[in-house]
């Protein structure tokens, strides 16, 4: 029984391993960002992003972590509360799913996954993905296409 347990194992590490860069192809990261103040259950968030892949694209995304891998999925919503359409619309969002496995030295497993967030408003008709790091910290921005909350 004890092979088989090492067996199993052994194999799901390979797999593991299999799916997870052994480099991080994320450009965005800075350390030294302090994390943003909060106000009224969302981040105050004072520039605009100048580049267009900024939160959607996988290689640049929005990076919110500040905070221990436990909790820092809550800064998600408070980033996307300081948003607005680009007219001062209402978003609303939700978790699609996990995605592009990249190597971190901020997970307790040695890896992290992007979260994908849909954002619809009214006025469009598609709906906007944006990639979210919650490990490792970046310049917090609104994307192209958005608006701050006033």
């Amino acid at each position: 029984m004890k092979l088989v347990q090492k067996v199993c194992l052994l194999f799901l590490v390979v797999c593991m391993s299999s799916c997870i860069s052994t480099k991080s192809t994320i450009m965005n990261i800075d350390n030294s960002v302090p994390k943003p103040q909060i106000k009224e259950n969302h981040f105050v968030i004072t520039e605009y992003a100048t580049d267009s892949k900024y939160g959607y694209h996988p290689d640049y995304p929005i990076n919110l972590g500040f905070d221990h891998e436990k909790v820092a999925s809550r800064n998600i919503p408070l980033y996307l509360n300081a948003l607005t359409g680009p007219h001062g619309e209402k978003i609303e969002f939700k978790k699609i799913e996990n995605c592009c496995p990249f190597p971190t030295k901020k997970s307790v497993m040695g890896a992290g996954t992007l979260e994908v967030y849909e954002i619809t408003f009214e006025g469009i008709d598609t709906k906007i993905m944006l990639y979210f790091d919650i490990f490792e910290k970046g310049k917090i921005l609104c994307p192209k296409g958005f608006d701050i909350k006033k």
